[in-house]
C-alpha cells in the first residue's frame, strides 16, 4: 500500500515546496485542481516522482545506470543530488583528507604538507569516493525489480542523505556533516525489508494480523507474547528515526557462524508461485542473510511474481535449516540468485557448484553462466593462495582482471577477489602477466628504452610523444593492473558502411544501445572503405587543464597539440572490437540529439553488457579534470 498519511506525520511533507510545485504541474497537465487534503497532495507528489524516476509504463527515453537502462529524468535527478549533498563540500572534504593523512604521517615521523594542487585531488577523489557509494542507493531503490512501494523508497533515500557510515562497536549511525568524507551507509536490504514491514504494520491493521500469524505458525503456535509483533510495538518503531529502525533491522539479523559456513550439505526447497509467504518468510528470520526477502511483503510480492528456491545447510540437528543460497524466478526465467557470503549477497566459494547445478534444471541460467565460471575459479585461485601454491600467468591475469572483469552473483564484486589482490605484490606480478623480464618493465619514462616492453607510470601528452619512439612498448598502465593506457589503431570494417548495419552489428555483439547513442548513429557519416586511424586517451588533467574545462577549450587544446578530433564513426566501430567495459568519450565533431543538444559518443558498460551512448558536450560544458 502506499503511505501518504505516515510521511505526513513524519515531515508534513504536504507542506513542502517540492509537493506544492508537483500540484501545480499536475494542474497544469491536467486542467484539475489537486485535492487540498494532505494525503491527496503528497500522493500526487509520490505519483510524480515514480513517473520521473521510476517510469513504470516506460515512456522515457533510457540511459545506462547500474545494470540496467533506467529512466533518463533519473540521471538530472541524481545530477540535482549530487549538485546539492555532495560536490559543494569538495574544499571541506579535501581539508579534511589532508588532516588525516598529515595525522598520520606525524604518527609515523613524517612531516607532509600539502599545496593547493594536492588538495585539489584529494577533493576529486573524496567526491568520486562519495558518489559512488550514493550511486549505489540510487540504483538500488530506482530498481523496479525491487519490490518497494514509492513512499518507502522516498522515505528511506531522504534519510541516507542525512547518514554516515555504521558504527559497529555502538551499534548506531554516524550522523553526516557537511564537508564529511564517510562514505554513505551500505545497503542491507534484509534490514530495509525490516524497517518497511514494522511500518506497514503500524498504519495497516491487515497487514499486523498476517505478520503475527506468520510469526505463531513459524512458532508453531509457541511463540513467547513479549516477542510477537504487537500494534503498539509497530506504532512506537514507526515513531523512531530513520537511523534508528534501520540499526534496529541490521540486528534483527541473526548471524552466520564461520562452522555454519564450512558445511555443504542441505537440500533444496521450492516454494510455488502465488502460495502463501510465511514457510519462506519464517526461514530466513535471524539466519544471517541480507536477502530483501525477510520482509514479509518483499517476500510476498516475489512469490506472486514466480516461483522461489532456497538451499538450506545443515543444522547442528542435521536439519536443513541454514539459507545459502537463493534463486528468485520472475516469470518463467531465473530472476536472480543470491548468497550469503556478505552484505551484497554474493555466493560463498563452497556454493557456487550447487548453485550452478540447479540453475541448470531452470530456464534463464545462460545469463549466470560466466558468473558460475568464474566464481568456481575464483575458488581455485582462494584455494592455491591458502596452501601456499605459486599462480601462474593465467591465474594472475584472471585475478587482475586483465582481460575482463570477474562476473559475480552479488550487487557489488566478490569481496575475496580484493582480499587476494591485498595480499599480493604487483611489481613482482607485472612482468609474468606481461611475459616479459622485471628490467623489461619502465617505472617511469626514464627507464624507458629500446629494450623497454612495459610502462608503468605518468601519461600525459609529453610522454606521448616519448613513448612512440620506443616500438617495442606494448602494454601501458598508469598503475597496474587498474589503470591501463589506451593507445592502440582502429582499423574500420568496411562492411559496416551504414546506420543500419551498424545497429545490427551491436545488436549481433549484445551491445547496448542507448537512445541517445542511436539517434547519433543515424546522424553518423560511414566510410564504404577500410579506414586506419592512430587513437590515444587523456583525461582533461592531462591535456593541461588541473581544475576542469569546457568543452571547446578541451577541443582547442587537443588542436594545438597536434591531436586531432574522431570522425564519429570511430565510436561505434571502436565499440565494436574494443572490448574494455571503462567510460570513455570520443572526441568528435559534435551531432545534435533528438532534442536539439550538442551530443558525443561515450564507450561504457553495465554488469553484463558492453555499451554505445551519447552524451552532452555543448561549446561551454564543464569536464572535470579526471574526464577522458
Amino acid at each position: 500500500m502506499e503511505n501518504p498519511n505516515f510521511l505526513k506525520q513524519k515531515y508534513d511533507l504536504h507542506n513542502a515546496p517540492e509537493v506544492a510545485a508537483a500540484s501545480k504541474r499536475a494542474e497544469i497537465k491536467t486542467g484539475e485542481k489537486v485535492p487540498q487534503n494532505p494525503e491527496a497532495r503528497i500522493q500526487n507528489y509520490l505519483d510524480r516522482l515514480e513517473r520521473l524516476a521510476l517510469d513504470p509504463e516506460k515512456k522515457q527515453p533510457r540511459k545506462m545506470f547500474g545494470a540496467e537502462p533506467r529512466p533518463r529524468a533519473l540521471s538530472l535527478l541524481r545530477e540535482m543530488v549530487m549538485n546539492k549533498y555532495v560536490r559543494p563540500n569538495k574544499e571541506k572534504m579535501a581539508e579534511g583528507a589532508a588532516r588525516v593523512e598529515e595525522r598520520a604521517a606525524r604518527e609515523m615521523g613524517m612531516e607532509i604538507n600539502y599545496g593547493e594542487q594536492e588538495l585539489a585531488q584529494r577533493g576529486e577523489i573524496a567526491v568520486t569516493d562519495l558518489e559512488k557509494s550514493l550511486d549505489n542507493w540510487i540504483a538500488y531503490l530506482s530498481d523496479m525489480n525491487e519490490p518497494y512501494p514509492t513512499w518507502f523508497r522516498y522515505y528511506a533515500f531522504r534519510n541516507i542523505l542525512d547518514l554516515g557510515d555504521y558504527d559497529k562497536d555502538k551499534g548506531e549511525f554516524t550522523k553526516r556533516s557537511a564537508g564529511s568524507t564517510r562514505l554513505f551507509p551500505d545497503i542491507d536490504r534484509g534490514a530495509l525489508a525490516y524497517v518497511e514491514q514494522m511500518i506497514e504494520a503500524s498504519k495497516d491493521p491487515a497487514m499486523l494480523e498476517r505478520l503475527q500469524k506468520a510469526q505463531r505458525a513459524a512458532a508453531l503456535e509457541n511463540i513467547p507474547q513479549n516477542q510477537l509483533i504487537t500494534k503498539e510495538k509497530a506504532a512506537a518503531f514507526a515513531k523512531l528515526s530513520f537511523a534508528k529502525q534501520y540499526t534496529e533491522g541490521i540486528r534483527q539479523a541473526g548471524e552466520i557462524t564461520p562452522e555454519m559456513r564450512e558445511e555443504t550439505r542441505g537440500k533444496w526447497i521450492r516454494y510455488e508461485q502465488g502460495t502463501d509467504p510465511t514457510a519462506l518468510w519464517a526461514s530466513l528470520q535471524n539466519k544471517g542473510t541480507a536477502w530483501c526477502t525477510k520482509g514479509f511483503g518483499t517476500a510476498e510480492t516475489q512469490l506472486n511474481n514466480g516461483d522461489f528456491y532456497v538451499y538450506y545447510t545443515l543444522d547442528k540437528q542435521g536439519k536443513p535449516a541454514i539459507p545459502r543460497i537463493a534463486i528468485r524466478m520472475q516469470g518463467e526465467n531465473i530472476g536472480e540468485t543470491r548468497g550469503v557470503a556478505d552484505n551484497d549477497q554474493n555466493l560463498e566459494g563452497n556454493m557456487a557448484e550447487i548453485a550452478e547445478a540447479k540453475m541448470n534444471e531452470l530456464p534463464g541460467a545462460d545469463k549466470y553462466r560466466q558468473a558460475s565460471v568464474d566464481m568456481k575459479r575464483l575458488t581455485a585461485v582462494e584455494k592455491k593462495t591458502k596452501v601456499g601454491q605459486e599462480l601462474n600467468r593465467d591465474d594472475l591475469v584472471f585475478l587482475y582482471e586483465i582481460n575482463s572483469p570477474i562476473a559475480y552473483f552479488g550487487y557489488q564484486k566478490d569481496p575475496r577477489i580484493a582480499e587476494l589482490r591485498k595480499n599480493r605484490d604487483p611489481k613482482q606480478d607485472a612482468p609474468i602477466v606481461f611475459e616479459c623480464q622485471p628490467e623489461e618493465v619502465a617505472h617511469g619514462i626514464k627507464d624507458a628504452n629500446e629494450t623497454t616492453k612495459a610502462y608503468i607510470g605518468p601519461w600525459n601528452m609529453e610522454i606521448f610523444q616519448k613513448i612512440r619512439k620506443y616500438p617495442n612498448i606494448k602494454h601501458l598502465c598508469e598503475s597496474f593492473p587498474d589503470k591501463k593506457i589506451f593507445l592502440q589503431t582502429l582499423e574500420t570494417n568496411p562492411d559496416i558502411n551504414s546506420p543500419e548495419l551498424a545497429e545490427g552489428a551491436l545488436k549481433g555483439k549484445n551491445i547496448y544501445l542507448s537512445d541517445w547513442g542511436k539517434d547519433l548513429l543515424y546522424k553518423t557519416e560511414f566510410s564504404q572503405e577500410k579506414e586506419k586511424y592512430d587513437l590515444v586517451r587523456f583525461t582533461v588533467e592531462q591535456l593541461g587543464f588541473s581544475k576542469g574545462a569546457t568543452t571547446d577549450e578541451i577541443y582547442k587544446k587537443a588542436e594545438e597539440l597536434g591531436l586531432e578530433l574522431c570522425p564519429a564513426q570511430v565510436g561505434p566501430h571502436l565499440r565494436l572490437q574494443y572490448p574494455g567495459r571503462e567510460w570513455m568519450l570520443i572526441a568528435m565533431k559534435r551531432i545534435t540529439d533528438r532534442d536539439g543538444h550538442p551530443n558525443v559518443f561515450y564507450l561504457d558498460s553495465d554488469s553484463d553488457k558492453l555499451e554505445l551512448d551519447g552524451d552532452y558536450a555543448s561549446p561551454d560544458g564543464m569536464w572535470r579534470r579526471g574526464s577522458e
